[in-house]
């Protein structure tokens, strides 16, 4: 399961992302994010991660193409997590 929380303001818009990136809500984050993104205009965007227990391929793939589009703060803070963020910055970097 995963929950997502879109906290919205003038200056930023922040995703707290809970629970499992894997499957079928790795589809449902994609979907949210493109309905998101073209309200964003260029406000920062911030991706909570602190929360997530797992991702799979797919997952990491739609947090790659959030983060390429935007340049996302990715927040981390357990080791595993610091890992996630750092996968997705170098096969940013390499592509």
């Amino acid at each position: 399961m995963l929950r997502v929380t879109i906290n919205e303001t003038a200056e930023e818009l922040a995703i707290n992302l809970e629970g499992r990136i894997a499957g079928p809500w790795a589809a449902e984050l994609g979907q949210i994010w493109r309905d998101t993104a073209s309200r964003r205009e260029s406000k920062p965007v911030s991706l909570d991660l602190r929360n997530v227990t797992y991702v799979d391929e797919d997952g990491k793939q739609v947090l790659r193409q959030i983060e390429s589009e935007t340049r996302a703060e990715l927040i981390a803070i357990t080791p595993w997590t610091r890992r996630l963020v750092a996968e997705i910055r170098n096969k940013n970097t390499n592509d």
